[in-house]
This record gives C-alpha cells, structure tokens and sequence, in this order.
C-alpha cells in the first residue's frame, strides 16, 4: 500500500500563546519505550513521532514515512521516509533510527514484545529506506506504528545495552513539534514549540505545559475556572461528570479513543497461595455484578465487558461468551470446596485489594469489588497508594494478591491482548503485561496462530477460542469497558484529529480568540 500526498499543512499565524493539558496521574518516564502506561504515552507522543498516524477509521496516513508497500509474501514492507527530518539536536533522522527502534521496541516496550515478534531485521538499504523483515506475517504491524505507541527513537542516544543508561530517558529529543525542556516533579512538564519542525509552520502554539495534580477536586476546579485547555482520559471523578458536562466553556470529546480501546479487569496473582487455586478464583467470579459496577463505581459511563476483548474493539470484542453469571450460592459451593470455609464470624479469609490509580473510577470499582466479596466471606481491604508504588508491587516486587488493572486492548488484540495472557510476556518488571504469571500452552497456541493469520474469518475465530480459553482459566474477570472523555476549553481547536486523539503529536492545536 502506499499514500503518495502528504496531509497538506494549513498556513496559520504563530499564537504566543501555551496549552495546558493535565495528565493523571503523573508519569514515571517521558519516552514510551519501556513503559505503555497512559500518562507516558500522552507525553511522549508530543516528542517523538512515528512513521505513521490513523485517521479515525484506523486507515494509516504519513507522518515520519511517506510511503509504505506490503511485500506479495507478507513478509517485507518497506517505508520512504521524510526527507530534511532532523532531531532536536540537530542530527538527521534516517533509516538507522528505525532500524535501531524497531529493535528497541521488540526487546523493551511491553505491547512491542508481540508486535515485533516476526522481526528478524530492518535493513537500511539507504537513509530514506527502512525494510522490515518478518519471519511470518503479521497483519497488525501497519497499524502498530503510531507515535505513542512506537516512537520513532535516536539512534545515537541509544548505544548503550539497556535503555535505562541512556540520557534520552532523562532529557528526551525527538522529531516532534515540541521540545522537552523541564520536568518538575509533582508539578508539570514543560514542551517548547519546536522552531525547525519539520512540519512547518506547525506548531501554531509557543509550547505545552502539562500539568499533575493530585487531589481529584483540585482537578474539577482548574478545568472548571480554564487553568487548564486539554483533559484528556476522563481525569475527574466520575460523579462530577455531569456538572462539567453542563459548562458553557466546555465540551466533552468522545473521538481519538478508537486506538486504544480500554479494558477494566480484575487481575489474580497466580502465584498468590489462595488466589492460585481456580476454586478460589471462580467463587469470586460468582460473587461480582458487573452491571453494579457499571452503574455505581461508573455512574453509567462505561459498559459490561464479559471476555479479555473489550466490545469496542471490533470485530473481535465477543457477544457469544459464557461467563460466570452473579450467584452467591455458586460463589460459597466453589470457596467451600476450596477448604476455605467461614468462621465463627462468617470470614473465610482477608487479603488487600490494589487498584491502579488512574481515577476514581478504579477505586471505586474496587470497593464495589470488596463489597461484593464480603457477601460470601471474603475480607479484601482496598490498599491506596501511588502510581509508581502500583506498577513495582505489581510487576516488579509481585507482592500482591490481586488488582483492579486498567488495560488498553489498543487497535487489534495481537498489540493490546496477547501481551497480557501470552506466558513468553511474563517478566519482572515490564510494567503492564502478563501481570497475572497467567502460563496456557493452549492459550499461546491461540494467540499465537491469530497474530500471524491473514484470514479476517479465521482470526475471529481464533481470538474467540482464546477468549473462551481464558473465561474457562480465569487467570482474571473482565468487568467493564470505561467510557474516554477528553474534557477541552471549547477555545481550543485542532486537539483531536485522528484515532489516537490527546496521544497524538497536537501539532495543529490553536487557540480560538
């Protein structure tokens, strides 16, 4: 496939003016190398770029290639870059900068373990032309190359072995239309308008100021008053969405979420000495109303998810699931059968329950989560504590019973799915993958013939046994799939222009007078 017209460039008059958007929570790294998580990713994808962008539709559209083709065998696609790209530093952007990311990417990112799996090499026949070479066909690649999702990475700032010794983790460059050039802790980031971008005359603004506030309220206020330009996410209580939604100066955007598609799930440690046993699982699947959640952790603004996919990602999100239904006399046969009976006092057995904090939404879905376990004997005491503390008790420490985890299924199950129930993605310390330790040669076997067949059909298919396959195993529940809002200051124009929205590079953002 190639696209012969870059998207045209609307000639408009520099504004000396800065957006402000708010992320929730803060990051814990700037570049979306080695971590996937949300707030990374709205940051990073304003500094580096990828070779592609989608429209909403998912079609891809140039950003640092201009043209792509497919290989007849599926097995080669080779990209025209941008000429004249440089990076911050001045240095040139070439085909050795994919080259050396694609390889990064594989090795290090989270989702990118899956994606780049078929990659043997990129090879660089010259400095505008980077070839992928797979091993077998992997029909998601293409779709794969967004900005936050796959940044595009400088070469010469990753000659070390492991990216955490290089300075781009600290200082980040890239060919984006925005400069890092501060971060203060628990304050803000702050983006300079790139002066040599190569799309000019974009940006339109001096820079980005993205800002961190902890306290929920605190929050509602600043959007409330115009502090803040762009909230993307749905960063605000849930029960102070209906307030926001009636503000004049304000307008809810629903578009630029088509990319990510987000899952809530309850995730066992199966490594955990009660939470291991399937018996154990199973009562609590049992034991929990996910139309309850829906409406009291969500107040309405998400929808039922029953399997691993979420029913927005279509056409693999599955109707024709069996799952266990809300049945506290199921849940009690399935823990009593386990050898937890209840005690004097009616308890079975206490354990903490995290959650990711990212909203209030997901500590509300834990306590709803805890509520509804007490009811057959389980005492799980919701645990707080900060985003940073939630992804190394989780993934690196493992010191956790089980989590109400926020996943992103992204554009197709074999990027956002597989990592989470393939056992070859299992690694200490790779923040959001295969949290659970979930291990299935038959699941594996699944995802993996899904991931490499072209088939539209076939692959359904096989993602519905995979999902059947993991209800069956219940390494988690799925529970809800949350409604994505970006709040904005109607003055602010150009936010959301393609399906990956407030993750983009928001070159064309411009404020209204």
């Amino acid at each position: 496939m190639t696209n012969d017209s870059p998207s045209s460039i609307e000639t408009r008059p520099l504004q000396e003016r800065t957006v402000t958007m708010l992320v929730d929570p803060e990051p814990t790294t700037l570049i979306a190398l080695t971590n996937s998580a949300d707030p990374t990713m709205l940051v990073s994808g304003k500094i580096n770029e990828g070779l592609l962008s989608y429209d909403f539709e998912l079609n891809p559209v140039p950003q640092l290639a201009t043209e792509w083709r497919l290989d007849p065998s599926g097995l080669m696609l080779t990209f025209t870059l941008r000429p004249n790209v440089r990076w911050h530093d001045g240095e040139p952007f070439t085909s050795a900068d994919v080259a050396a990311s694609i390889m990064l990417l594989k090795q290090f990112h989270p989702r990118s373990r899956s994606t780049f799996a078929s990659v043997t090499e990129v090879q660089t026949p010259d400095p505008l032309t980077a070839v992928i070479c797979l091993s077998q066909p992997a029909p998601a690649l293409i779709h794969a190359l967004a900005g936050a999702e796959s940044p595009m990475l400088p070469a010469h700032r990753y000659k070390e072995s492991a990216p955490s010794a290089s300075a781009n983790e600290t200082s980040p460059i890239g060919t984006g239309p925005y400069i890092f050039r501060e971060w203060i802790k628990g304050s803000h980031v702050t983006l300079e308008r790139n002066p040599a971008y190569w799309g000019a005359p974009q940006p339109f603004v001096t820079g980005l100021s993205i800002r961190f506030i902890g306290d929920p309220q605190a929050r509602v206020a600043a959007i409330e008053d115009g502090a803040i330009d762009i909230a993307p996410q749905t960063p605000v209580p849930v029960a102070a969405l209906e307030r926001l939604s009636r503000a004049p100066h304000l307008l809810f955007e629903t578009k630029g979420y088509e990319y990510t598609n987000q899952i809530v799930r309850l995730e066992f440690n199966l490594d955990h000495p009660i939470l291991g046993d399937y018996r154990v699982r199973r009562g609590i699947a049992h034991a929990i109303d996910r139309a309850d959640l829906v409406a009291a952790a969500w107040n309405g603004y998400a929808k039922m998810a029953v399997g691993p996919i979420s029913p927005d990602l279509r056409p693999y999100g599955a109707e024709r699931l069996v799952v266990p239904e809300l049945d506290h006399v199921e849940a009690e046969r399935w823990l009593d059968a386990a050898g937890l009976k209840r005690d004097s006092n009616g308890r079975r057995f206490a354990v903490e329950l995290d959650f990711v904090p990212a909203g209030d939404g997901y500590k509300r879905t834990a306590e709803g989560v805890a509520k509804a376990l007490a009811e057959v004997g389980i005492i799980a005491s919701v645990r707080i504590q900060d985003f940073a503390t939630y992804v190394r008790r989780i993934y690196t420490d493992r010191e956790f019973a089980f989590a109400i985890a926020r996943s992103n299924n992204m554009f197709d199950p074999s990027v956002g799915v597989q990592r989470t129930y393939w056992s070859r993605n299992f690694r200490k310390g790779l923040p959001f993958s295969n949290g659970s330790h979930y291990a299935s040669p038959e699941t594996d076997n699944l995802l993996e013939q899904a991931s490499v067949e072209p088939d539209p059909a076939k692959r359904r298919d096989l993602y519905l046994a995979f999902q059947k396959r993991v209800i069956a195993d219940l390494p988690d529940i799925s529970l809800l799939a949350p409604s994505q809002i970006t709040i904005v200051n109607r003055r602010i124009k150009g936010h959301t222009i393609s399906a990956d929205g407030p993750n983009a590079n928001l070159a064309e953002v411009t404020i209204a007078p």
